[in-house]
């Protein structure tokens, strides 16, 4: 049964007055509506009603507070923020509600705090075709602005699946028949031999956790990634790379 879709699953919320200035006037985007801040004013707060009344795009007031807390960013929010249409983003359990159309490359994140790994993971994987991104609600970077310069704005239209965590992610999609791979640097198993089915999930973890003791617990397969040079391990943006575009290379073969 398809669950109850929260706002979260629905949209990115973009803030800062330039983010949400910049997403208004990209025509490519569906704004659903901009919050500012009680007392907010100046030039740019204008150009940013300009715009969206321009698009017809409506205009909350919220207290300062208030804004603080849906941006989720106390120190960043400038007393506004914008909530944009994410067109591919919904809840992981929908997307694996009817196994005619469910998705068959997912990537899942584990623990990456650092915003610039994942935006690049996001416009890596899009642009390798891969059908779906975990990026769980805690304990992940949050779709923020930073994430979203990261992924050169490719985190608005890329393919991301939402689950509260990893472990519960890893839970749905380990009982929907899905094999987890792990990228493991000390792994026997290489990505360059493995044979994957139609569906499988690989799981990118954190460079100094690791895999979160849940989602550890339902791995099938740990899988490394060749290296020489006397190189031990790649920053895991990196590792999503060569991971994403060795299983397009198979699909195209």
């Amino acid at each position: 049964m398809t669950s109850e879709v929260s706002p979260k699953d629905r949209f990115v919320t973009v803030y800062g007055r330039k983010p949400v200035l910049e997403a208004l006037t990209d025509r490519d985007l569906r704004v659903d509506k901009v919050v500012l801040a009680e007392g907010s004013r100046g030039p740019i707060i204008e150009e940013i009603k300009e715009a969206a009344a321009d698009r017809a795009v409506r205009v909350q007031r919220a207290s300062a507070h208030r804004v603080k807390v849906l941006a989720g960013n106390g120190r960043h929010d400038q007393g506004v923020l914008a909530d944009v249409v994410a067109r591919k983003m919904r809840p992981l359990a929908d997307a694996l509600d009817d196994p005619a159309t469910a998705p068959g490359t997912v990537l899942l994140l584990d623990g990456l705090t650092t915003p610039a790994n994942v935006g690049m993971i996001l416009r890596t994987a899009t642009a390798a075709g891969i059908d779906g991104i975990v990026v769980p609600h805690r304990g992940v970077a949050s779709l923020d602005p930073l994430v979203i310069k990261a992924s050169a704005g490719v985190a608005f239209h890329a393919p991301v699946l939402r689950t509260r965590t990893a472990g519960e992610a890893a839970e749905l999609l380990s009982e929907a028949g899905y094999p987890l791979y792990a990228l493991e640097a000390g792994a026997s198993d290489s990505i360059y031999s493995t044979e994957f089915g139609s569906r499988a999930v690989f799981v990118l973890g954190s460079e100094t956790a690791g895999l979160s003791a849940e989602v550890q617990a339902r791995i099938t397969q740990p899988l490394a990634i060749p290296m020489a040079g006397e190189v031990e391990s790649l920053n895991v943006a990196s590792a999503a790379a060569v991971l994403c575009f060795e299983l397009l290379r198979r699909k195209l073969g």
